[in-house]
């Protein structure tokens, strides 16, 4: 075997805050009939990478049940092998602990190569290209890299390379930066540089970003730029927009899901074809299958099984799967989990008050409102901005003012 692919998909993503209540952040849906964990997937069999392990940790149940054993992205096969990897001594600590506490299956691999994936960024790359570069550079270790906006340096790993771009310098998440390249956490590492960079240092929380990279600076490491879509969803307002973007016309679509030499592949529910009312309205739209649409849906994402009853409006935002939308309702810039139900003539998204919300101002603050699975809205509801409707709760009050959370 010449490549063993990790993928690291046991985070929470707090950040996604209702989302990720009751899973794990790779598998929270994307893109209507996905799951955020698909694109990594279909990468790695894409690119023929066919012995993978995937290490899971948080909820991991819906992520189990989802990738099974891996047959909608042909790794079911003889000469392939998927492994689900659980915590089994301590819980990971840091994303280098996830690798350092299953060393055994990767030595057991007897790859020459580790590529180490994250589950939860949405991109569609050709990992046999990254590997090439590594090979012919003589790499110990390959970091895949992209520039971001320079207000978002923050959030990443930055890295500061030469000429021939060996890199020379790594931050994690500086305050101030005079680079803009930032770390995908995707690297390749020759087996025998991870094994004894692993069982070399000593840090609590043994982290990548930390401690490895700094750790193997001395040594050839070196950037591969990828410069095509890149996105990690990590938050409401990323999200809901990247999502948003794949309703653009087929010219400006920022992400080619309909690339047929491509293909994002993704376990899918057995459900009838999309069905339009006679007096919808549809314009820029995603519609999965079983979805009924008798009403008017705009630049907005709609799972599978989602039912929008005539005269309800749904604008600019996401609907997870089998929710209902009764007649009347009004739907505007919101994420709404599955299994809910929009009462008749509820009003989500209304008024001018931009108010952050009150537990949680650094997740919404620019007018998304986020109801978890399962929530019932009352008929004539009400609901301003910046809204958290969480999980299991009762609606007693039918005008909700913005930033409030209702639990």
């Amino acid at each position: 075997m010449e490549t063993l692919a990790l993928i690291l998909a046991g985070g929470r993503g707090s950040r996604l805050d209702i989302l990720s209540e009751k899973r794990v952040k790779p598998a929270v849906p994307f893109a209507g009939k996905y799951r955020i964990i698909d694109f990594t997937l279909s990468n790695c069999s894409n690119s023929g990478i066919y012995h993978i392990g995937i290490l899971t940790q948080y909820l991991p149940l819906s992520l189990n049940e989802h990738i099974g054993v891996g047959k909608p992205w042909d790794l079911d096969r003889r000469d392939t092998r998927l492994t689900l990897l659980q915590p089994y001594k301590d819980w990971y600590s840091g994303t280098a602990d996830a690798v350092l506490q299953n060393i055994e299956f990767v030595k057991r691999a007897k790859a020459k190569y580790v590529l180490i994936l994250s589950g939860d960024h949405v991109y569609k790359m050709d990992y046999r290209k990254m590997i090439e570069d590594h090979k012919k550079r003589g790499s110990e270790l390959t970091i895949g890299v992209q520039e971001v906006a320079w207000e978002e340096t923050h959030q990443f790993g930055i890295l500061s390379t030469d000429d021939d771009l060996r890199i020379n310098a790594f931050r994690e998440k500086p305050k101030t930066t005079d680079s803009n390249l930032a770390s995908m956490g995707i690297y390749v590492f020759n087996t025998d540089t991870l094994l004894e960079a692993l069982e070399t240092v000593k840090e609590p929380d043994l982290d990548f970003g930390k401690h490895i990279i700094p750790y193997l600076l001395k040594r050839k490491v070196y950037a591969y730029v990828f410069k095509d879509y890149w996105k990690d969803v990590g938050t409401y307002q990323a999200y809901l927009d990247a999502s948003l973007e794949l309703t653009s016309t087929v010219d400006k679509i920022p992400l080619d899901m309909y690339d047929r030499d491509w293909k994002i592949h993704t376990k899918s529910e057995e459900m009838p074809s999309v069905k339009i009312g006679s007096n919808a309205v549809i314009s820029q739209a995603l519609i999965s299958n079983g979805t009924i649409v008798a009403g008017e849906v705009t630049r907005s994402v709609l799972s599978p099984g989602v039912i929008v009853h005539p005269t309800a409006k749904i604008k600019n935002s996401v609907i997870l799967n089998d929710t209902e939308i009764m007649p009347g309702a009004i739907i505007e810039n919101a994420i709404i989990d599955k299994n809910v139900r929009i009462g008749y003539n509820a009003r989500i998204g209304f008024g001018t008050d931009n108010s952050p919300n009150k537990e949680k101002p650094e997740l919404l603050y620019s007018g998304i409102n986020v109801i978890a699975k399962g929530v019932q809205i009352p008929d004539h509801t009400i609901i301003e901005r910046n809204c958290r409707i969480m999980s299991g709760a009762i609606i007693k009050d039918k005008h909700i003012r913005s930033g409030s959370t209702i639990k």
